[in-house]
């Protein structure tokens, strides 16, 4: 079947809210972004996609997406809406007016993996109600944060609806297929280095590897 590439970004620019542990590895500079953003705009099929709700989604990327007549998908914080540095209820409006699609990431930011009942519910339902009753429409995708998923989030994913959940796992995705891996975009990336990790990854033993860890998360 015939495949194609989820790229993921993050934070761009200057972040406007404290980061957790670890995120500035996926913050990129704005000259970066828009110098990806160019290199991955030429590839086919293409598909794009940003996380974690930053401010910088509708004030960075929507403009360059505009200027370059791409779409994207924003997963987004239920629980972050409004809050300072992040998107809010008018900005995810914006987004969806200017034919951008709107995704679930979730309440908190919480590993989707190990999840209790309580947790699972908030993060995978009344996080997608939230957003869908800000957009006015429904919420049928969703994006796992940090990249972690397993066997029970992914049933409870499915018995919710959901039609499509992206991962990062940094492979090639088979299109119709309803988990989408998806290549993140670190902070000392260029179009070189991205362009270099999607070709390494069509290399036989890496997909072999890459095959092997995510029968691992879905199966655990």
């Amino acid at each position: 079947m015939p495949e194609h590439i989820n790229v993921l970004f993050h934070g761009i620019g200057a972040p406007r809210r404290e980061l957790e542990p670890g995120e500035d590895a996926y913050w990129i500079t704005e000259d970066a972004f828009a110098a990806i953003l160019d290199e991955v705009a030429t590839w086919p099929g293409v598909r794009l996609s940003f996380d974690d709700s930053n401010c910088s989604d509708v004030e960075i990327a929507l403009p360059a997406l505009l200027e370059r007549g791409l779409t994207a998908e924003f997963f987004v914080l239920a629980g972050r809406l409004d809050a300072p540095g992040s998107l809010g209820e008018r900005d995810l409006r914006t987004l969806v007016g200017n034919g951008m699609a709107v995704g679930n990431h979730g309440m908190w930011h919480h590993p989707w993996r190990g999840m209790s009942g309580a947790t699972a519910h908030e993060e995978l339902a009344e996080a997608r109600d939230r957003i869908a009753a800000v957009v006015a429409r429904p919420v049928t995708r969703a994006a796992c944060p940090l990249g972690r998923y397993d066997r029970s989030t992914l049933v409870a994913l499915r018995r919710l609806g959901y039609t499509t959940v992206f991962t990062s796992d940094r492979r090639p995705a088979v299109a119709g297929r309803w988990l989408q891996p998806r290549f993140s975009v670190y902070r000392d990336d260029t179009p070189e280095t991205v362009r270099a990790a999607v070709e390494r990854s069509r290399r036989v033993p890496v997909r072999l590897r890459n095959a092997a860890a995510g029968a691992v998360k879905r199966w655990r």
